[in-house]
């Protein structure tokens, strides 16, 4: 009875999990508009999506922000994170605090407060103010994620590589990095998420003309959402889905082969 409860249980949360995305996926096959009637098969809206202009360019913004936004965040950070490794402890502590208060804000006391930055120094909104917002919210998650590496680190084992020769900036690259890569690619791809999920500090950076897709759906919830978001919205779905079953099916071939090599051994 248990074992059945159990599975009962799994069964449900993965139906609230997937539900939602399959009935999104169904009707991006739809012949018709309605949301409430089924009117035949058809592929009419990915046609549609390649050909509208202003949905591909949102699309396009989304990408390039999120990338921009997430290497130079990330550059940033990781330097943050250095420096602030070398501070004192009091020091540190302090703007530890400082960095975490981002994270820990309303996303629209954020958004309000850049949009009210921008407009005092009159900088005219439009693709830049949206690059720097996403820079700004973003480079707190990358000092989260590196600086624990960099904790763990042995500095002795920094010094060793300056007294047998290699100068600072190689034996950061040969001793350091190698070992805050993982927490340099954690916070990179927690940045590149972030920024394209952000819809509230978008809406606020933004100009006119200018749309990333979750500021263009949300302008056409008001009169009534184009199929083609759906195409869109499954392409990009699958387009994760598969990325996912590489990461975990190449990890798990490597370990395969590894195996069967020892047992040939």
């Amino acid at each position: 009875m248990m074992k059945f409860i159990k599975k009962f249980y799994l069964v449900i949360i993965f139906i609230f999990l997937y539900a939602p995305m399959v009935t999104l996926i169904v009707f991006s096959f739809n012949n018709t508009k309605s949301r409430a009637k089924w009117g035949g098969f058809t592929f009419k809206w990915y046609a549609g999506l390649f050909n509208d202009s202003s949905i591909i360019q949102a699309l396009i913004n989304t990408l390039t922000i999120a990338l921009l936004s997430s290497l130079i965040a990330t550059l940033i950070g990781t330097i943050a994170a250095l420096a602030m490794n070398n501070m004192k402890k009091l020091s540190k502590n302090i703007l530890m605090g400082v960095t975490n208060i981002p994270m820990l804000n309303a996303e629209i006391v954020t958004g309000i407060s850049l949009m009210l930055l921008f407009i005092f120094f009159k900088y005219r909104f439009g693709y830049v103010t949206i690059l720097l917002a996403h820079i700004t919210f973003n480079i707190p998650y990358v000092i989260l994620s590196v600086a624990p590496r960099l904790k763990t680190l042995n500095p002795n084992i920094y010094e060793a590589a300056l007294d047998l020769g290699a100068n600072p900036l190689k034996a950061f690259f040969k001793v350091v990095f190698p070992d805050i890569m993982p927490g340099i690619l954690s916070g990179f791809l927690m940045c590149f998420t972030m920024s394209i999920d952000d819809f509230i500090i978008t809406h606020f950076t933004k100009g006119a003309g200018v749309d990333t897709l979750s500021t263009k759906i949300y302008a056409q919830v008001k009169k009534g959402i184009d199929p083609k978001m759906y195409a869109l919205s499954t392409l990009i779905f699958v387009t994760v889905l598969v990325l996912l079953i590489l990461v975990n099916y190449t990890p798990n071939k490597e370990k395969q082969r590894r195996l069967k090599g020892e047992k040939a051994k």
